[in-house]
């Protein structure tokens, strides 16, 4: 992740939850607000729902990945969250990237809709 960090503290997973515009499908829900940064901050979720830590951990993986591959398709300046539903847990890595920017285009076509208002 050339251009981004990671997302840790409780507070600022909170800050997105609360603040952000969420996206959802059958395998990922995304979050997303501006930071006011120079870089995106990226905070991975996946609840002990979905499995055991090493599916957990294997999916988090899978997530990282596809955001670090299509990272230059993100405008700079955001914190994102990606939420792991129970479905992901069978989801192959083309599946999560699939769903990844599938999300990513729904985002970033409802901000360009709000900029025509």
């Amino acid at each position: 992740m050339k251009f981004s960090e990671s997302l840790k503290k409780n507070s600022d997973f909170r800050t997105v939850y609360n603040k952000g515009t969420s996206h959802a499908d059958r395998l990922l829900v995304l979050y997303v607000l501006e930071n006011n940064l120079e870089k995106n901050r990226l905070g991975i979720s996946v609840s002990k729902k979905v499995g055991n830590s090493v599916v957990r951990h294997h999916l988090s993986r899978l997530i990282r990945e596809s955001y670090r591959l299509n990272e230059q398709l993100f405008d700079c300046g955001l914190d994102i969250v990606v939420i792991a539903r129970v479905k992901a847990k069978k989801a192959s890595y083309h599946e999560i990237e699939k769903s990844l920017l599938h999300l990513a285009n729904l985002h970033y076509r409802i901000a360009d809709e709000k900029k025509m208002e």
